[in-house]
């Protein structure tokens, strides 16, 4: 929902408040920004995707299998793949971690000398990770915001107030469900910035994040995209039937994840040939130019309730499919999903498969969730062949198990019988990485051998009611925190401590940014510093409803704005310290393994955004967020703005002369 006047104006006039704001954040007129758009047009090229690597398309295919086979390893290291690409991948944090704790002035210590002394030894320098959380449409658009605003490629993100060079300066970067879109389409498109995503004209550049159309609608022709409604709507039926035609099993998840590759992968007729594991050989990834993307989804039988306690967390990167997790502790080799292994080899009789990973159903797989999107399409005008279709996977399946993504045959069949409650069966069901309530993919980035000392928690959820709904209250941190607490599930991670969801409400941690686990002597392991960044009502109310199927540019690029200032706090016009207390949490685990003492100004920044265990947990008063920047605006930076506005009602009358 929009902001009424007059604050409405006020919100679009904040927009550009805070120094010459990167220019993803702010909003424009849809009409406008379409007939511009054609005078500063992305090429093509410059949007250049991973390589189709499945050999049949869509449909998973036999293949000779390599010389030595594959084989599912245990999860007691990091695979071999990711141990070698860790080597270069911190080696290359070090020059823009270098350049961006230079910019965020952090008095007291040499952050340059610091880096210098140290950059021989990787291991002694931070290492960050960075988590989007699930909440549809609403978390990809407000974690592209937070990832724009970490990108020094963004314009002006490396500005006083900013906090660009973050994302470069990132090992691992991790999503579920709408976080998993985010995360899944910018490594699809070897690792593209959100700010070319923004800048690219559809009608030459194709339909990504075009989500005017909706996946009932399909995409809009252009110049990449030549289908119409009903041929896109043949090409879902066609892709998935062959799937099913050629033994694999399908369900619901199929026709979900074939959709949003249209909107998510930009390559002709939704990139049926593309697999997740194919980002394992782009250009910025295989380089350790890129950070690791991980995308998060849970183990779930038919019928069976999940709860954070119990759940066995999957997780998918460009090499493996598996989990750390006691019960399975094992990973699989991703290229080859779909081949037949038993008790974690593949017997001689038995050829490869390969394309089971399609990217489309790795980022379905993760939001199965949306499933809910084509549970209505009785009431749209889909044809009545598709319709049919799915009532049948409805049928075979049970209404109550319409949101699994069926990865059959099951990689881990025999595997850890012992512990492993899906080892005697050949189906692997897999459900939305956000049904177990941790909703952030904190997961894989806890794990002691990735040994991460900060995370980056960007919260899209939707966990407030009425009359403001929509809002984060912090349950997922208090999911993985509780799952912590389970000796028998939580394998050897640690998590700090998280107070109850009242808290959150009544102390406001969810407004605002929080630090969790700043007190190491207050853990009970190697734990992260946990930087909590909620959604929040800055320059637009972006707590959209998670099954909203589309929307419009202006409102795309409000949402990405406003997380933009989210991140930035508003680019530290609400907290001048905000950058400073920023690389205070980078360095801290890293000061205390180099015996350096902390600098008074993070003591000071400790002090303003570390929870310090207070506890408020009676019932909150319905939360119903003010305006952020509006607010700032009224309480004195109006004089500040002037220039700005001037400067704004300059470029919209310039912009109407263009296409009057």
């Amino acid at each position: 929902m929009r902001f009424e006047a007059p604050v409405g104006h006020l919100l679009r006039v904040s927009a550009v408040l805070s120094a010459a704001s990167a220019s993803v954040i702010i909003p424009r007129d849809a009409s406008l920004e379409r007939d511009l758009a054609l005078d500063l047009a992305v090429p093509l090229d410059i949007l250049r995707r991973a390589t189709p690597q499945a050999p049949n398309g869509y449909t998973p295919a036999r293949v000779d299998c390599p010389s030595t086979r594959p084989t599912l390893r245990d999860a007691s290291a990091l695979s071999q793949q990711e141990t070698t690409w860790l080597e270069s991948r911190r080696s290359n944090t070090v020059g823009p971690m270098r350049d961006l704790l230079s910019r965020l002035n952090i008095t007291g210590l040499d952050t340059n000398a610091y880096i210098d002394n140290n950059a021989n030894n990787a291991t002694a320098l931070p290492n960050i990770g960075v988590a989007c959380s699930g909440g549809g449409y609403r978390a990809l658009m407000n974690g592209a915001g937070a990832l724009a605003a970490f990108d020094s490629r963004t314009p002006n993100s490396t500005s006083v107030g900013h906090l660009g060079g973050l994302l470069q300066s990132t090992t691992y970067l991790s999503g579920l469900s709408g976080g998993g879109w985010l995360v899944g389409s910018l490594f699809t498109n070897n690792f593209t910035s959100v700010q070319s995503i923004i800048d690219t004209n559809p009608d030459i550049s194709g339909s990504l994040w075009q989500f005017e159309n909706s996946i009932f609608v399909g995409p809009a022709t252009g110049r990449i995209q030549l289908l119409s409604s009903a041929q896109y709507y043949d090409d879902l039926y066609d892709t998935v039937s062959a799937k099913a035609e050629a033994g694999f099993n399908t369900s619901i998840t199929d026709y979900w994840g074939r959709g949003l590759s249209y909107q998510l992968v930009n390559a002709s007729e939704g990139g049926p040939g593309h697999t997740f594991s194919s980002i394992a050989d782009d250009e910025l990834f295989s380089s350790a130019n890129a950070p690791m993307p991980i995308l998060v989804a849970d183990g779930r039988a038919p019928g069976e309730i999940l709860i954070s306690d119990n759940t066995t967390v999957y997780e998918f990167n460009p090499w493996e499919l598996g989990s750390f997790d006691p019960t399975v502790y094992g990973f699989a080799p991703l290229r080859y999903v779909g081949s037949n292994f038993s008790q974690g080899l593949l017997p001689d009789n038995e050829t490869c498969v390969r394309g089971f990973d399609n990217v489309g159903y790795v980022m379905g797989t993760s939001s199965t969730l949306f499933n809910q999107f084509l549970l209505q399409i009785n009431n749209t005008g889909a044809p009545d062949v598709l319709k049919s279709v799915l009532e049948d996977v409805l049928r075979n399946i049970g209404q109550d198990n319409n949101d699994i993504a069926d990865w059959y045959p099951n990689p881990f069949y025999q595997y850890h019988p012992e512990t492993n409650l899906n080892a005697q069966t050949k189906r692997l069901t897999l459900v939305d990485g956000g049904e177990d309530l941790q909703n952030i993919p904190l997961h894989p980035l806890i794990q002691p051998l990735r040994a991460v000392d900060v995370i980056f928690a960007i919260d899209s959820s939707a966990d407030t009611l009425e009359p403001g709904a929509g809002w984060p209250n912090g349950t997922a941190l208090v999911a993985t925190y509780q799952r912590s607490l389970n000796a028998a599930q939580q394998n050897g991670t640690a998590f700090p401590t998280i107070p109850d969801q009242n808290t959150f409400v009544n102390l406001g941690l969810n407004n605002r940014p929080t630090f969790f686990g700043c007190d190491t002597a207050n853990l009970t392991g190697p734990a992260p510093i946990v930087v909590y960044i909620p959604n929040a009502p800055y320059i637009y109310n972006s707590n959209v409803s998670t099954f909203t199927p589309s929307y419009n540019l202006s409102e795309r690029n409000a949402i990405i704005s406003n997380g933009y200032h989210v991140a930035t706090m508003g680019n530290a016009s609400r907290d001048a310290m905000w950058p400073t207390c920023v690389g205070c949490a980078i360095l801290s685990r890293s000061l205390d393994r180099t015996s350096t003492p902390v600098p008074e100004v993070c003591r000071q920044c400790f002090q303003t955004y570390c929870w310090n265990g207070t506890m408020n947990s009676t019932q909150p008063v319905p939360y119903q967020p003010e305006p952020i920047m509006a607010a700032l605006a009224l309480n004195g930076a109006v004089g500040q703005m002037v220039p700005h506005v001037l400067a704004l009602a300059v470029s919209v009358i310039v912009g109407m002369v263009l296409v009057s």
